[in-house]
């Protein structure tokens, strides 16, 4: 896969990481529609230490969906050498996309590749914008930043950074689609700031947790910063502000035609 000169992930992890990748599609007779980096190093905030979350979206053969005993939707590997490997049968993906899946929609968008595109990707992108629920993404990263801030937002202790942020990149995606309901929450940290429209001294301060991050390890801790609490703190009670979309059948009827499309290629 070509890559850029300002490639985030060294040569030798990425050839690594695509020889995996094709040992998936030998070994488990599956196609791979994508795969990309699902964690803190697409998120714009890695650790020395941080492992290689690699994900992917797969299509097995046709024949594969007509069994009546339904097989596994995932492929699941053990961390091996700082890699996470696993991946989703596009069927999973398509039934948690007309729920507005928060996950779905962070891989599509996701600002490292590791395999060429599927030409249906692009399509996948287009019907999750026209299925975007605001209510529900925001629910989603409302659940996850206040289970990542259970038992250390209330308080004044020192907190490691790899949870500062995330608490702190669900608390920007809510304020994100607060502002944007018609768009989907960027990924990326510096993406969420920009769409997010926060003072100039909040700016700083998350850039200089960003930094301090890239110099410790992943459970280093951090001094607390009172401004980003409260606008964690804000921003998580503020999920139920957004507004809902009811699902419409023709886009039901839009995923299935996909779905039907894709497996009899």
């Amino acid at each position: 896969m070509t890559t850029s000169v300002h490639d985030p992930i060294a040569p030798e992890i990425r050839r690594e990481i695509e020889a995996r990748l094709d040992a998936v599609e030998a070994t488990e007779g599956v196609r791979l529609l994508m795969a990309i980096e699902s964690g803190s190093r697409a998120w714009g905030f890695p650790s020395p230490d941080s492992d290689f979350d690699v994900r992917f979206i797969y299509v097995r053969p046709r024949d594969w969906y007509l069994s009546l005993v339904p097989g596994r939707d995932v492929i699941e590997h053990k961390i091996v050498d700082e890699i996470d490997l696993n991946g989703w049968d596009v069927r999973k993906a398509f039934g948690l996309l007309p729920k507005s899946n928060a996950v779905v929609s962070e891989w599509i968008e996701s600002p490292i590749r590791y395999w060429p595109d599927d030409p249906f990707i692009p399509r996948l992108r287009e019907l999750a914008d026209d299925l975007l629920n605001p209510r529900a993404i925001a629910h989603h990263y409302g659940r996850s930043g206040k289970l990542n801030a259970d038992r250390w937002l209330d308080g004044g202790e020192p907190v490691p950074v790899k949870k500062y942020f995330y608490a702190l990149r669900p608390a920007l995606a809510i304020r994100a689609i607060r502002l944007n309901p018609a768009s989907r929450p960027p990924m990326n940290l510096k993406a969420l700031i920009a769409a997010s429209d926060l003072p100039s001294g909040l700016v700083e301060q998350i850039d200089a947790l960003v930094e301090a991050k890239a110099r410790t390890n992943e459970r280093a801790n951090g001094a607390r910063l009172p401004e980003i609490d409260a606008l964690i703190r804000s921003e998580l009670d503020r999920a139920g502000e957004l507004p809902t979309r009811k699902l419409r059948d023709r886009f039901v009827d839009r995923a299935d035609q996909l779905f039907l499309e894709l497996v009899n290629t």
